[in-house]
């Protein structure tokens, strides 16, 4: 089942159990689906699952952003709001490598790459956002890279 398809079943739930933040969120997930698959450019069978994983990541980014600019500015009430929808968002992005998993993945790339020194990163940062798209952070992945290549 694709993910949309996914959303599409969830967002019937959460109307029948009348569960309006939930529902919000999954909206929003539909929605951000929907412009990428019509975008110009975007592939007539659907959404490749590193795009939709990079959409969701994208997603968890932004609300974890407003959340903390919500908390600082002492409006607990928005913030809940926000994180409600984080925690929908998070259901649906594919299980993250660990820390270790992270370090021998880019140790392996790497290799591959054949780089030695931290002038190569660019090299090997381009393979390792393509393979690991979804599994780890780009800035995870930026700061692994410059610790080994250093």
């Amino acid at each position: 089942m694709s993910l949309k398809q996914r959303i599409d079943e969830e967002i019937k739930t959460a109307m029948k159990a009348k569960d309006k933040d939930r529902l919000e969120a999954l909206r929003g997930i539909k929605s951000q689906i929907l412009l990428a698959e019509t975008a110009e450019g975007a592939s007539a069978d659907g959404l490749a699952p590193d795009k939709e994983a990079q959409i969701l990541m994208k997603m968890a980014k932004q609300r974890r952003d407003s959340a903390q600019v919500f908390g600082e500015q002492n409006r607990a009430d928005l913030q809940a709001v926000e994180l409600a929808q984080l925690a929908v968002v998070e259901e649906f992005l594919p299980k993250m490598m660990s820390g270790e998993e992270l370090r021998e993945k880019i140790k392996a790339i790497i290799a591959q790459v054949g780089a030695t020194s931290a002038k190569e990163m660019g090299k090997v940062m381009g393979v390792a956002s393509k393979e690991l798209a979804g599994k780890a952070d780009n800035k995870d992945i930026s700061a692994l890279v410059k610790e080994l290549l250093a």
